[in-house]
């Protein structure tokens, strides 16, 4: 009995971490397979032990919900359902009764409140008791009425969705491969959960009604089916569907299989609903799933082939992780010749061998994972030394998961961050290079420092034949890092990763040293402290970056790789040297604020985020809106500026913005 409770602890912690991963993460730590697998041997032994741990999946749905968006509680609680991939199972759960069949769409699912006409509040399902309030992105969805003539409240539910077809255009417009979306779920997750809804509308997100909660004073005449067509009278599109009884249920899902092989939206199995609905509410729920609906998802495509090696990729966490390299096979229409083990333990668990003869399949279609291991030699060797560093390594077990780590703190994987600062837009502006891609030439000993990134193209052969690499984007990252060997002081300056130095103080430190890198290598900490901004603490930072014997000789290896771009001082000192401006409210002769931002520093200035004191302007094209920067600047007596105002101040000229400000400065000290 404690045998199997202690298992039963194991498979909770697993598949808990497993959700976490998908739910709040958008990512997938054990397949569809592996997770169904064990889900079921939990169900199991709780029935067989008549006792069901805290924390268990089986009686807690989903995960939390994030904290960057508001939360609220679902009036109902959006339960999961209970599924199938055998159609004798849909014919039992049919018995004599008629039911819709829809697709079972995968997306985001939402729910929808109407009240007056208008759309008053949509959330996410979150983890089916609490979701994340996000009306005004919901808004942006490409089809979704946001008013309707039904004018009593009106609660519905359906998935947020990217079509194939926008997911490949959207991906298209990206030439990193590694920064491409994985696919359309990850991206209209990412989508519909936006702070910024702006970016919710580019991403062409669509939303198909599956349920309809609450519609008062309607006659649906005790049918589903009347319910989907009265959404539809009100503007809603609805999710594909056809009633079928027991002897029809095999011919449609016949016709779903076929359909889902051109069909445009992501989709991972088909849903049954009983159409009446009295029946279908009076059956209750179980803790998990409720009893009116039932859950078809697809067989997968599985391949033998042999296993050829086990590559171990380090990553910035210290954590090794084992993938697998196997003959190509075809699957879903792709090629495919590698597949994440994710840990030790599951490598171990599928008794993994050079040679051995495995089952591959991908993951709702999406992503490549083991099914099985038929052959089971177990004779993978695991590393005793980081391939990226040759630290030691070492195994961790956390509640019965194994994972293999990298103990050396200096561990260029575990740089990851430096590395991507420094090809960040900002910096040295390489496309090309995201996280993801600087991670495997880390782990391939391709780039060790800084320097290392410039001489990428000894490697060219081994990128081109590199998954998701080919000619044409190995050449566009080539250039890409051939272009970024011309750049200027400021950039190279943010991108060394100098604690406390950003963009603005880099371009400040430039114009205090004139541009001299030699003068600010060799500079004290005395002689930064002379610069507006440059605090004791984050010049003894600066000197000791540059006092750093392996700094030293980074930074000497990369600058044999650069060009630094000559630049002009100027003779004249800034129009606005030494003032202080903040700027707020959309922008109309600029193309963004930062934009702003840089016209302003470029002459001398800088830019604060509030009002103070200090602040000399306040950029507002609305000048006289009761914001709270506004009424700040007047308590202050700080100049509420237009663009047209201060770009009229910007031809003035430094000597007479100069007397201006110092004669309201004095006005304003009689004033007090």
């Amino acid at each position: 009995m404690e045998y199997k409770k202690q298992r039963m602890r194991e498979l909770i912690a697993t598949l808990s971490e497993a959700s976490k991963a998908y739910y709040q993460e958008n990512r997938e730590i054990i397949s569809n397979y592996e997770y169904d697998k064990l889900y079921d041997e939990l169900v199991a032994l709780e029935k067989e032990t008549g006792v069901v741990l805290s924390q268990s999946p089986t009686v807690s749905v989903g995960y939390e919900a994030l904290d960057e968006l508001p939360k609220e509680r679902h009036e109902t609680p959006m339960l999961s359902l209970d599924k199938t991939k055998n159609v004798e199972d849909l014919k039992e759960f049919l018995g004599g009764q008629k039911a819709l069949m829809s697709w079972k769409l995968d997306g985001l699912t939402i729910v929808l409140t109407y009240q007056g006409g208008e759309l008053v509040k949509a959330v996410t399902r979150g983890n089916g008791e609490v979701g994340e309030v996000i009306t005004p992105n919901a808004r942006m969805f490409t089809n979704i009425p946001v008013r309707i003539a039904y004018q009593e409240e009106l609660i519905l539910r359906g998935e947020a969705v990217i079509s194939y077809s926008d997911f490949e255009k959207i991906n298209q417009e990206i030439e990193d491969v590694d920064a491409k979306y994985k696919n359309p779920r990850n991206l209209c997750s990412g989508s519909v959960r936006q702070l910024n809804n702006e970016i919710t509308a580019r991403r062409r997100v669509r939303f198909y009604a599956f349920s309809l909660v609450k519609a008062d004073h309607v006659e649906f005449q005790n049918s589903r089916e009347k319910q989907f067509e009265w959404l539809q009278s009100q503007g809603f599109e609805v999710v594909e569907h056809h009633m079928v009884t027991r002897e029809t249920v095999e011919e449609q899902v016949a016709y779903f299989a076929e359909k889902i092989k051109t069909y445009d939206l992501p989709s991972d199995g088909l849903v049954l609903l009983y159409d009446d609905i009295a029946y279908g509410e009076s059956l209750g729920r179980t803790a998990k799933f409720p009893r009116d609906s039932y859950a078809f998802k697809w067989a997968d495509e599985i391949r033998e082939t042999h296993l050829l090696q086990i590559e171990w990729s380090p990553s910035r966490t210290g954590l090794i992780n084992p993938v697998a390299i196997f003959e190509p096979v075809e699957l879903e229409g792709t090629t495919v010749s590698r597949a994440s083990v994710h840990n030790l333990s599951i490598m171990k668990g599928l008794k993994l061998g050079i040679g051995d003869v495995i089952r591959v399949y991908k993951a709702n279609m999406i992503i490549p994972q083991i099914e099985e291991n038929l052959t089971q030699s177990g004779n993978v060797e695991i590393p005793a030394v980081c391939p990226v560093c040759g630290g030691k390594t070492r195994v961790n077990d956390a509640n019965g998961i194994e994972t293999l780590v990298c103990t050396n703190p200096d561990c260029q994987a575990k740089k990851i961050k430096s590395f991507t600062l420094f090809v960040s837009r900002d910096a040295m502006n390489i496309d090309g290079l995201s996280e993801a891609t600087l991670e495997k030439f880390i782990a391939k000993g391709y780039i060790r420092e800084l320097a290392d990134i410039f001489r990428l193209k000894d490697y060219q052969e081994e990128i081109r034949q590199m998954e998701g690499f080919g000619e044409k984007s190995c050449e566009n990252l080539l250039l890409s890092i051939e272009k970024a060997r011309n750049t200027t002081l400021p950039r190279l300056l943010y991108s060394l990763g100098i604690p406390g130095i950003g963009v603005a103080n880099a371009k400040m430190l430039c114009k205090a040293f004139q541009y001299d890198l030699n003068r600010m290598r060799t500079a004290e900490a005395e002689e930064y402290t002379q610069v507006d901004g440059i605090g004791e603490v984050l010049a003894g930072a600066i000197v000791e970056y540059f006092h750093d014997e392996t700094k030293k000789k980074e930074l000497s290896d990369l600058m044999s790789e650069l060009t630094l771009e000559k630049t002009e001082l100027p003779q004249e000192r800034p129009v606005f040297d030494g003032m202080n401006f903040v700027v707020t409210g959309s922008v109309t002769r600029f193309k963004n604020r930062n934009e702003l931002k840089a016209y302003i520093e470029e002459r001398g200035g800088k830019v604060t985020g509030s009002v103070t004191s200090k602040t000399d302007y306040l950029i507002n094209n609305d000048t006289t809106s009761g914001s709270s920067k506004n009424k700040k600047a007047k308590e202050l007596n700080v100049p509420i500026l237009s663009e047209e105002d201060f770009l009229k101040l910007a031809d003035r000229g430094t000597d007479k913005i100069g007397e201006e400000n110092e004669r309201r400065k004095i006005s304003a000290e009689g004033e007090n």
